[in-house]
């Protein structure tokens, strides 16, 4: 994986996880600019040639990313530029006629100003296009359903505390939420955590939040930090490296992990991932942990490349096939057997849930199917067989299930289309997401690890793509809605605001916690938009200080875990690169950067 080198590990002016407002020195280097060249921000010398034997196309810092996508961070949003080209239709169509469609007609330089007669013919003739490719895309969308898609209602600037937005009336379905805005909604640093002291490419991939505690994986070992402070509250030491880690936690704090059996040793730097376990979050005790053998691999034990848990069942994934344990002792409950067929659970979709994703057949016609299964013993209570042409699953949401996968390899980022099914496997709604039309994505061999999509009310909620906004400079982007049971666009629509971006992060009861990212001006902010009305409600906004921004830009938001809970932001790495001498060329970089805006 190709990663933009990091760093020397040296921790934070100011002492290690002192809270702080802006350090001195910001966070330990002047502002990066963003690095796509797309955006006119003045470029900086290209940067260091990545480690020998690294592929090509898999630049950014934390995880492999698109190819083309700038290292450490999405494009720099909202830096003053050139006039860009003119953008097609984003994929929700309920707006041609809206201002940001339009080309820019007056102010700036390069020969954006144009003639009033001339605005006219543009405007006349881009209206017509977005017209009709709104209608296209609507159609397909509905496979030919038909329903007026009303056009929202909802606006946001973005940029200002307190609610913001429209007023679309009703309820939300699954309740009020628990996150109030606070008095004040500007953040401060709380903390930051230092990159790991590593060799090589490095996983610290899951990360939790208590009442107490933010855990994050360490070298060989897990940490929980204070969640105000961020000093060490505990240290579990483990035999190897964390290499996964359940996204969900039961009611009293206990979440399972996977590691290495034994340390890395240079320069192999690469142990098999075969250890499962359950900590105890509140007190840092690994409860149990286990491995199992099987018959894909005869006496050696089986590799997992994933783990999530429901009620009191823990559940393991990979090539080698699935295995599940009791969550409280560790009993084994089923582990991979041979069959005629050639069926293995891939992985398992978590939470409410316990949903399998298993693959049959051959490597060349491979047929994959989506199992709800009995918890205690791992009986099918129903199966559904997905359509020819997809090679893999992801489960978004086990109840309601929700299923992301791209058929045909005719999608991006692992999705071409959602697929919406009932407690007894039937297919309620196919919904299209075309990849240039949302930022949603999922990885392509594991089950369960979608990023930027949310499902709650009885829908599912994804944030579109970046599209020219209604200023001089600087991408937008919404966050759109689609009903669960018909699979057609709902009236949702929450702005980002002129030269923000944003994607949900997760329910909060009926209201959905987004994210929205920085232009090159201001921090970033945490809003809370209303499941009813999708009215926005800003709970935090960080400082716009170079050095804070940096900081928090630092991390790809297509991969990093953001976690907000309590008031408090934690953005968190999942991949830390190889060090490198030319680290410098980059910034600092960490392990976690934390907002706070408690006392």
């Amino acid at each position: 994986m190709t990663q933009p080198p990091p760093p020397p590990n040296q921790p934070p002016q100011g002492g290690f996880g002192a809270p702080q407002d802006v350090p001195p020195g910001g966070f330990g280097a002047p502002t990066p600019p963003p690095q796509d060249p797309s955006y006119g921000y003045p470029q900086t010398p290209p940067p260091a040639q990545p480690p020998q034997g690294t592929p090509p196309g898999q630049p950014g810092y934390g995880y492999p990313q698109a190819p083309g996508q700038a290292p450490g961070q999405p494009p720099g949003y909202g830096y003053p530029q050139g006039p860009p080209p003119a953008q097609p239709g984003y994929g929700y169509p309920t707006q041609p006629m809206q201002p940001q469609y339009m080309p820019p007609q007056s102010g700036g330089s390069g020969g954006k100003k144009l003639s009033t007669q001339m605005q006219i013919i543009i405007a006349a003739s881009l209206a017509v296009v977005l017209i009709v490719v709104g209608g296209i895309w609507y159609a397909s969308s509905n496979d030919g359903g038909g329903g007026k898609n009303d056009e929202s209602k909802n606006s946001s600037d973005g940029g200002s505390a307190g609610s913001t937005g429209g007023d679309s009336g009703g309820k939300a379905a699954d309740g009020p939420g628990n996150e109030k805005a606070p008095a004040n909604v500007n953040s401060k640093v709380a903390f930051q955590l230092p990159e790991l002291t590593r060799t090589d490419i490095t996983s610290v991939k899951g990360s939790w939040v208590t009442d107490k505690a933010y855990v994050k994986p360490g070298m060989n070992s897990l940490v929980g930090y204070d969640a105000a402070k961020g000093t060490p509250l505990w240290t579990l030491p483990l035999s190897g490296q964390v290499c996964a880690a359940s996204r969900h936690l039961s009611e009293d704090n206990k979440a399972a992990i996977l590691f290495e059996a034994t340390k890395r040793v240079p320069p192999k730097n690469f142990e098999p991932c075969t250890e499962v376990g359950v900590v105890d979050l509140s007190t840092g005790k690994l409860l149990w942990s286990k491995s199992v053998k099987g018959t894909s691999r005869g006496d050696e034990k089986i590799r997992f490349t994933e783990v999530t848990q429901s009620g009191n069942t823990v559940a393991a994934g990979g090539t080698d096939g699935g295995a599940a344990f009791d969550l409280t002792s560790g009993a084994v409950r089923w582990k991979p057997t041979a069959n005629a067929e050639g069926c293995y659970d891939m992985g398992y979709g978590g939470g409410p849930a316990l949903v399998a994703v298993r693959k049959c057949g051959s490597y060349d016609s491979p047929q994959v199917i989506i199992q709800g299964l009995n918890p205690d013993n791992g009986t099918p209570a129903f199966s559904y067989k997905m359509p020819a042409g997809v090679e893999y699953a992801s489960i978004v949401s086990s109840k309601p299930l929700v299923v992301a996968a791209d058929v045909g390899d005719t999608g991006t980022f692992g999705i071409s289309d959602f697929f919406s099914l009932d407690e007894k496997g039937t297919l309620k709604a196919k919904i299209p997401a075309a990849g240039d039309k949302f930022q949603a994505r999922c990885g392509s061999t594991e089950v369960e690890s979608c990023q930027k999509i949310v499902v709650g009310n009885g829908r599912l909620y994804l944030p579109t793509a970046d599209h020219e906004g209604t200023g001089e400079y600087g991408d937008t982007n919404e966050i759109v809605s689609f009903d669960l049971a018909t699979g057609k666009p709902t009236a949702d629509r929450s702005d980002a605001g002129d030269r923000y971006t944003m994607f949900p992060l997760r329910m909060d009861g009926g209201n959905l916690i987004a994210y929205k990212w920085p232009p090159y001006d201001k921090g970033g902010q945490v809003v809370s938009i209303d499941g009813g009305t999708f009215k926005q409600t800003v709970l935090m906004e960080n400082p716009a200080d170079k050095a804070v921004r940096a900081a928090e830009t630092s991390f790809s938001s297509d991969y990093a875990e953001y976690r907000y809970a309590n008031g408090r932001l934690y953005v968190g790495a999942v991949l830390l690169s190889k060090p490198s001498s030319s680290s410098s060329t980059f910034g600092k970089k960490y392990l976690t950067v934390a907002f706070s805006t408690a006392d």
